[in-house]
């Protein structure tokens, strides 16, 4: 019977144990020094904010991984030796495998700040990084996040859960706008600065500055300001987690090198997650695709290939969610900061500045290639059926309806949506009634 070690129980790591299981009768064991069992890495700052115990966070019972014969270990692993396929663990222990899975996430960026090492400064990724969270935040005055991604918004809510005043230093002109285009950006800064959150854009971090006892007491901007704070949340991204992989053989660059079947120059030895880096990347996506809904793909396809079912990866149109506070955020397809020269381009922002919608679209053809949207739901599963037939822009707000998925006796936006869209761009599209009929045709 094949032994198939998986390092990591994140998404990726745990999706590959559970698809190779249902394919398979090999021997499953899944190491992780951060946890005993699987969790939603997704959901930890709602075990910070009170609204969930870490127990609420596992989607299965603990009883899963015995019943379907998936073997757990929690152990850190220090070194891979490929040849004799073999890993030691920094107990001195070691374990031997046939086929090696590498899913072993992401590690908080730091960049030789000054002071970065203080007590009060840290990143916010593992189960660890919140419990050393939840430490470091008892009795403080203010906090300063560092940092203008997701993971620093997610801190920001945090903190103000518990009345800690932030300061919010982001290195961009305008919050996220490497990723958001103008109008969705300046939507974002207006809505963290209602939350009472100083907001300081174009702003970088110079030095963290500690008292006697090695704490942090304040930091230094790169402008000159002197911010007295007991915590410094270090969020400027993250980086693959793969320094015990030096000298393994594997071929490294920002993550683990692997091709579209999420293989390795090694045999046997594959990588998944936020530490796989695709040596060809998949048409207008990154190397590496630190997202959640990713790392869930990347690991159905890996289960199927251990199982002999060859499958390479491919993750179809893009897509993601998230939540800035109180407005949620969905995009379909490639809504770049700036629209490509062969694009064109309509936005509409309610007039109350929390919700808007976007959409992009092939100038020639009026193909539909892009879509994000604030404070309202829409179908994924309509705009990837959508992308696959290559609806036009018209066809799409003509049967706005049938996307949304908004819950009962909410407001409706699409009415004001076309009429916006017909008095830019001169056309007369009328706006169809809702259809379930064509929603579960859409869904099916």
């Amino acid at each position: 019977m094949q032994h198939v070690v998986i390092i990591g129980n994140g998404i990726a790591g745990i999706t590959t144990a559970r698809h190779l299981r249902k394919l398979s009768d090999a021997r499953i064991t899944v190491i992780s020094a951060e946890t005993d069992h699987f969790f939603s890495r997704t959901a930890l700052m709602y075990i910070y904010m009170g609204h969930m115990k870490y127990e609420h966070t596992k989607p299965y019972e603990d009883w899963f991984w015995s019943k379907n014969k998936i073997e757990l270990k929690r152990a850190f692993v220090s070194s891979v030796d490929t040849e004799a396929k073999s890993l030691a663990f920094d107990d001195g222990s070691s374990m031997s495998y046939d086929k090696l899975v590498l899913a072993t996430g992401s590690k908080p960026n730091r960049f030789g700040w000054p002071g970065q090492d203080l007590k009060g400064a840290q990143g916010l990724y593992s189960y660890q990084d919140l419990e050393t969270m939840e430490e470091n935040t008892k009795g403080i005055q203010r906090a300063v996040i560092v940092g203008g991604g997701l993971i620093g918004i997610e801190m920001a809510e945090m903190l103000l859960s518990r009345n800690i005043p932030v300061t919010f230093l982001v290195r961009e002109k305008s919050f996220w706008n490497n990723v958001l285009p103008q109008g969705e950006s300046e939507m974002i800064n207006r809505h963290i600065r209602e939350h009472h959150v100083d907001l300081r854009l174009g702003e970088e971090l110079e030095e963290i500055v500690g008292d006697n006892s090695g704490r942090v007491k304040a930091i230094k901007t790169k402008s000159g300001d002197l911010i007295e704070c007991q915590f410094v949340g270090l969020t400027a991204g993250v980086s693959p987690n793969i320094d015990f992989l030096q000298g393994s053989g594997i071929e490294l660059n920002r993550g683990i090198l692997v091709d579209e079947n999420l293989q390795t120059n090694i045999p046997d030895v594959y990588a998944a997650g936020d530490c796989a880096e695709f040596r060809q990347p998949n048409g207008e996506r990154r190397p590496i695709e630190q997202v959640w809904y990713t790392g869930r793909m990347m690991g159905e396809a890996l289960g199927r290939t251990l199982a002999g079912k060859i499958t390479a990866y491919r993750p179809g149109h893009w897509f993601n969610s998230a939540k800035f506070f109180d407005i949620e955020y969905q995009t379909y397809g490639w809504v770049w900061p700036e629209k490509k020269e062969t694009e064109s381009d309509f936005y509409w922002e309610h007039e109350q500045g929390k919700i808007c919608l976007r959409l992009r679209w092939d100038t020639e053809s009026g193909r539909l290639t892009g879509v994000n949207n604030f404070g309202f739901r829409l179908r994924h599963q309509a705009f990837d059926k959508w992308f696959n037939q290559s609806k036009t822009v018209d066809f799409v707000l003509e049967h706005l309806r049938d996307a949304s998925f908004d819950p009962e006796f909410y407001q409706q936006h699409e009415q004001q949506i076309i009429d916006a869209f017909n008095q830019q761009q001169g056309t007369q599209l009328k706006l169809k009634k809702k259809s379930w009929k064509r929603i579960l045709e859409l869904v099916s």
